[in-house]
């Protein structure tokens, strides 16, 4: 099992945007009110997105008092926004009150807006090609900084609709399961932001207990997971984490996943220039994919500060997916978006004055 994470900051008033409606009822009965006012509240924090106690305007003043006594809102300010001008891609830093800040990006591509939000500051796991595993790990987010982030993106391309959402920004979203997951469902439930299970994507790098847990949660979520390597040795040599959860264990974890939710899996698979490009690895990879019902995410690497890698050539691309094809049902060759301002995947990264 992994150890428990550094749990997030939880000291002060109680922050309605990590509440669920029931929990929400809860609260104001013990407060006398009736249960009507927990379908307004849940609207104006979740559906409405309000900043400020004092914006409920439906609700009484001493109502409204009492909240603003006892609770708050999870509040993240955009900081920074950057545009790519190759593709629309935009990135956002964004700054909670404590001072800490996380990157979050925004998609498009074939009418849809998809939010990619972080779980954690920083990540542990240290993946040798992703810029957050070499920050460190600095805090996991609560459930109501992860809402917050969906609805300061949501502020910020309105009147666009955020219609999707990918768990794989900046840290592990199984490693912070309980805030996540909790996230998730509200972002899903028709009183929080009411957005599709099947809209939703939780990326991971293999945390198998994680993965066991996820399957029993009865949500048609869509699982990805950073593969990589079909070889252990050389899986465990650029993402550490395989050490723990060998490539056995996170095979068997899949099919697991798979016959229990029905759902088909992602192969994420990050190419490497020379490290994991070659024929015989392909070969390998359609192997491995074919136990399984997946479809295969072909990533070029996108090159980071201080990176130790390079992407392989398109003719080299063109080889290795044309091979996998020939073996594996489904494979996409992915383009990588925001590239040019380090939105892409593995760059997202804060510097240490900001993730404290």
């Amino acid at each position: 099992m992994t150890k428990p994470a550094k749990d997030a900051r939880r000291d002060g008033p109680i922050d309605l945007r990590g509440l669920t409606l029931d929990e929400i009822e809860k609260v104001l009965a013990k407060l006398g009110e009736p249960r009507y006012r927990a379908d307004q509240v849940a609207a104006w924090v979740f559906q409405r997105g309000v900043r400020t106690f004092d914006e409920m305007t439906d609700l009484p003043l001493t109502l409204r008092e009492k909240l603003a006594g006892d609770f708050k809102l999870a509040g993240a300010e955009v900081v920074r926004r950057e545009s790519s001008a190759i593709d629309g891609t935009e990135k956002f830093l964004l700054e909670y009150g404590d001072g800490s800040a996380v990157e979050a990006v925004i998609l498009r591509d074939s009418g849809r807006t998809t939010g990619c939000i972080s779980t954690q500051i920083g990540c542990r796991f240290g993946c040798s090609f992703c810029a957050t595993g070499a920050m460190g790990f600095v805090r996991n987010l609560t459930a109501g900084e992860i809402v917050e982030q969906i609805l300061a993106l949501r502020r910020s391309v309105d009147p666009e609709r955020v219609s999707n959402l990918v768990f794989m920004g900046m840290g592990e979203p199984l490693d912070n399961y309980d805030e996540t997951l909790k996230a998730i469902r509200i972002a899903n439930a028709p009183w929080g932001l009411g957005i599709g299970a099947r809209k939703m994507t939780v990326s991971t790098a293999g945390i198998v207990p994680g993965i066991r847990r996820l399957a029993q949660e009865d949500l048609q979520l869509n699982l990805a997971v950073s593969l990589n390597s079909p070889k252990q040795r050389l899986r465990s040599q650029i993402m550490p984490i395989a050490e723990r959860y060998s490539l056995n264990e996170l095979m068997d974890a899949l099919g697991d996943y798979a016959r229990t939710t029905g759902r088909h899996v992602t192969l994420e698979y990050l190419l490497l220039k020379d490290i994991n490009d070659s024929p015989e690895m392909a070969g390998m990879l359609a192997d491995l994919a074919r136990k399984l019902p997946c479809k295969v995410n072909l990533i070029c690497y996108n090159e980071t500060e201080k990176s130790a890698y390079a992407p392989p050539s398109d003719k080299t691309v063109e080889r290795f997916l044309a091979l996998l094809r020939t073996r594996c049902p489904t494979v996409v060759r992915r383009v990588s978006r925001g590239s040019d301002i380090a939105a892409g995947c593995g760059q997202l990264a804060v510097p240490k004055k900001r993730s404290r």
